[in-house]
């Protein structure tokens, strides 16, 4: 059999590997700071968390928002930490990118070049041998290695599981949590169980990951370190002092990109948003973007209680608007139309029967629930109104007062919202006035609020009462697409 050596792309993918995985797991632990609960059922009802990273309880008789159950870790664990999602989403989808192509590369090297010998079985036999290494490493003995490679069997089977079956477990497992993959797609996310289930596996298979680096670090100590270390350098045993500052080196270099990642987002968001919004979003584009809703839900899946996000406006003039069943209110439609229109509730009740949609809603923070949702397909009305040749956005502004929102951020005043007006045209894409068969409550956007079903919910403005239509966004709040884009850094197109 083939003699495996340490050729030079191995050893720079191992240690591209280390870098990008350990990107993944502290920008992981900052997504999941935001909602640090993890569930099994779509509903993510409270109370039904199967774990939670949290010590706040909430109360039960009064209204709170599920940014209240935001918790702030260290920037030690978290990427960037201190509720700092929007960064958290960009180092973390780019740490996806870099590492599946690294991963691609990795595989398409190990068949090209025979290097897949020390991963894949070519015979039933090395089962039992794996047993008989598990009961030697039990009896703290070392079990001898394969013949003509660097691996003994149970040694080999742990890292073709890792390689072949956990690191792709973990990619198909995101990619169920994205809402565009999971509106196009919703029968590929109950493969896991719903959205919620995929997420919890997400998490388990990171376990499993750290659990798996632990036990290699054991091994590579236990199998002699030193000469373990020169081969991953060097490619041979050779010069094992140099291999040790080597080594060092390139942690140290690791964990500076590390604290520069960490400090640049503290310090500088915007840049970050920027740069690696840009590589985000031209890889959503170019593979998410023509993804087109088809939920259909059951009835009987219908989520018994839908999570708050977002506080409702509390001026005295919405107070009176609510109190008389939005009769006064108007919904002003303007812009680069043909025909700028002021339609009421009732006008927009009378365009047609209401479209009604079963489907799930994806919060950015990462809970999930399923509701109808019933009113108007936004592309009619985007006919009624026939936008101008120039025009590529709609620009939504709302009641909301985003200052009892997010009081620590900037920019408090008129939450708005802007949405491709190619997604304005998608069929499952509503203005919705009625939620569950019955009007809108207050607390999910009455009188009127958007659906997006292939964005998350950040997106999906509530208790609306203008729509401009725009052939750009640059001179919107701070051009980056939307309040949050602006004030708290989330990226505008969120397919994932």
């Amino acid at each position: 059999m083939q003699q495996l050596d340490f050729p030079v792309w191995l050893r720079v993918e191992h240690w591209l590997n280390v870098l990008f995985l350990t990107l993944l797991i502290r920008s992981g632990i900052e997504i999941i700071a935001t909602h640090p609960k993890l569930y099994w059922r779509n509903d993510s009802r409270p109370g039904t968390e199967w774990a939670r990273f949290t010590r706040k309880r909430m109360p039960k008789d009064k209204l709170y928002d599920t940014l209240d159950e935001e918790e702030s870790y260290s920037s030690v664990v978290a990427l960037p930490g201190h509720k700092q999602l929007g960064m958290g989403r960009h180092w973390h989808f780019v740490s996806v990118i870099g590492w599946i192509l690294t991963g691609l590369v990795y595989v398409v090297l190990l068949f090209a070049t025979g290097q897949w010998l020390r991963y894949v079985p070519t015979s039933w036999s090395i089962f039992p041998t794996a047993w008989d290494d598990l009961m030697t490493y039990l009896s703290f003995d070392l079990p001898p290695l394969l013949p003509g490679q660097p691996l003994d069997a149970l040694q080999k089977l742990a890292y073709a599981g890792v390689i072949f079956l956990l690191a792709p477990f973990q990619i198909l497992t995101g990619a169920a949590q994205s809402p565009a993959v999971e509106a196009r797609f919703p029968r590929y996310v109950r493969l896991f169980g719903g959205r919620q289930a995929a997420r919890s596996l997400h998490f388990l298979g990171l376990v499993a990951f750290l659990v798996f680096l632990a036990v290699h670090l054991a091994m590579i100590i236990s199998w002699g370190w030193p000469e373990l270390n020169a081969l991953m350098i060097f490619g041979e045993v050779r010069d094992l002092n140099a291999a040790l500052w080597l080594s060092l080196g390139i942690l140290a270099a690791v964990v500076l990109v590390h604290v520069g990642a960490t400090v640049v987002s503290l310090r500088s968001p915007r840049r970050v948003q920027q740069g690696l919004g840009w590589i985000v979003n031209s890889f959503r584009r170019l593979v998410l973007r023509r993804l087109i809703s088809r939920q259909d839900y059951a009835r009987s899946k219908l989520s018994v209680e839908h999570r708050v996000n977002g506080k409702p406006p509390c001026s005295t003039e919405y107070k009176l608007m609510a109190v008389h069943n939005f009769a006064d209110w108007r919904l002003e439609i303007g812009g680069l139309v043909e025909r700028p229109m002021t339609l009421t509730l009732d006008d927009l009740r009378a365009l047609r029967e209401p479209h009604s949609q079963r489907v799930l809603h994806n919060c950015v923070q990462g809970w999930s629930s399923i509701g109808e949702w019933g009113g108007v397909p936004l592309r009619e009305v985007v006919e009624m109104v026939r936008p101008l040749p120039q025009t590529r956005h709609l620009c939504f502004l709302t009641m909301q007062d985003t200052g009892r929102d997010e009081p620590s951020a900037e920019g408090a005043g008129q939450f708005y919202e802007v949405v491709d007006l190619e997604l304005a045209r998608e069929p499952q894409t509503l203005l919705a006035y009625e939620m569950n068969g019955g009007p809108l409550p207050i607390k999910h956007g009455a009188p009127l609020r958007l659906r997006v079903e292939t964005q998350v919910g950040f997106k999906m403005a509530k208790w609306i009462e203008r729509i401009e239509f725009v052939s750009g966004y640059a001179c919107i709040g701070k051009g980056m697409g939307g309040w949050r884009e602006d004030n708290v850094f989330y990226d505008k197109d969120v397919e994932v």
